[in-house]
């Protein structure tokens, strides 16, 4: 490193030469502690946005950390075809937080949203004999090939068009569009329960009820993409569960690892068996390392009472900021710690202005501004996010770019 360059130049410089070119970052992320992040220059960070709904018991997290180190000197890796020890406490522990009455007893295994998500597809395809699905417009479910079809936004949908399957699009929250949608060709019916990616729009009840009564009644099935919703997120465990609604799949990650990559398709019995013994399958899907974060989160999250802090401090977090005398803000939505606040006007300087504040959020399209901290975020912590957010609305009311 030169005397002129600091730190963060020189690991941009060296992380420069190998990445795809895909990101082009200007910061550098070296620690975190709960809520907190710290770059390489040592400036502290309110992180609302924990990788993008993954940090779910917080950065630098005592008990994650034990588990994986003590994990790993015992056993990382073991094929799905074998059961090992630290799985099996997973399954109980998971299970343990699935209401009974949704009727989901069974789990497949993966790393990631995009894979449970396509697991998901197969399954349904294998359950029923159809290949066509109903999603919605603005929804996200993952860019990889074999789930882009679900993905509505053209930007990463129609370079790599057509899709492996017919996708029909409705409105969300439009049940007369979902009525006509919904044929005697469709596999499934695949939402999410509360839009991330497209908005941080939640579902009405009437919507979901109408998936669940349309799907069933036309032999389709209903599967819920909980990805950045589920694992406590929304002051549930599950989001579906706000909603009385019980799906045939469920997919689960993000947060469900706490940062460790991991994906679970939760499924009833019935869905389960409609594939075959070796239809599907994954190498280091339910690793017992990743097994072993995923019990840990899950302990943190009943021993913190941090799915109820969602609830508690996610309400709260959205009446402060409604509260805000903000005329840029049109209006607040959400459930739980996962708020999207839009605007009348483009979010990218206020995003960028709040991180040059301290604070770390993301995006939810071009007018929405995404609110998924740690669900550990203390009400204080809230207040003062809060407080810069409102000093940086305030200084661009007054000097507008």
């Amino acid at each position: 490193m030169s005397q002129t360059q600091t730190k963060t130049q020189e690991i941009l410089a060296r992380d420069a030469e190998h990445h795809t070119g895909l990101w082009k970052p200007d910061v550098v992320f070296t620690h975190g502690d709960g809520v907190k992040l710290y770059d390489a220059e040592g400036r502290e960070y309110l992180d609302c946005m924990a990788g993008i709904a993954v940090a779910s018991i917080g950065h630098g997290n005592k008990r994650l950390a034990r588990a994986v180190a003590e994990q790993a000197e015992k056993l990382i890796i073991c094929s799905q075809a074998h059961a090992n020890d630290a799985r099996v406490r997973f399954y109980e522990l998971l299970f343990s937080f699935v209401p009974p009455e949704l009727g989901l007893t069974r789990v497949f295994m993966a790393n990631s949203g995009s894979e449970v998500n396509e697991a998901a597809l197969k399954w349904a395809r294998a359950a029923t004999g159809r290949r066509g699905f109903v999603a919605a417009r603005r929804g996200f479910s993952g860019r990889t090939l074999g789930v882009l079809g679900l993905t509505w936004e053209p930007k990463y949908r129609e370079p790599f068009a057509p899709s492996p399957y017919p996708v029909t699009f409705v409105g969300y929250n439009n049940v007369s569009e979902l009525e006509a949608a919904v044929t005697d060709e469709t596999a499934a019916v695949f939402l999410e329960p509360v839009q991330g990616e497209g908005g941080m729009h939640p579902a009405t009840p009437e919507f979901l009820e109408a998936a669940r009564a349309l799907s069933r009644e036309r032999g389709a099935l209903l599967i819920m993409d909980e990805v950045q919703s589920g694992v406590g997120r929304t002051g549930k465990f599950l989001a579906t569960e706000h909603y009385g609604v019980a799906p045939d799949m469920v997919t689960l990650a993000k947060g469900l690892g706490g940062g460790v990559p991991i994906g679970a398709l939760l499924m009833t019995d019935e869905v389960a068996r409609a594939m075959p013994p070796g239809g599907h399958g994954t190498t280091f899907g339910g690793n017992a390392l990743a097994s072993a974060a995923a019990a840990a989160v899950l302990e943190e999250l009943r021993a913190r009472g941090l799915i109820e802090n969602a609830a508690e401090v996610g309400a709260y977090f959205q009446e402060r900021l409604r509260a805000l005398p903000a005329p840029q803000i049109r209006t607040v939505r959400g459930l739980g710690l996962m708020i999207g606040v839009e605007f009348k006007l483009k979010v990218a300087p206020i995003v960028a202005a709040l991180r040059g504040a301290g604070v770390l959020v993301i995006n939810a399209g071009a007018t929405v501004i995404r609110f998924v901290p740690p669900l550990t975020i203390t009400r204080a912590e809230v207040d003062e996010v809060v407080a810069r957010l409102g000093r940086v609305l305030e200084a661009q009311a007054v000097n507008p770019a």
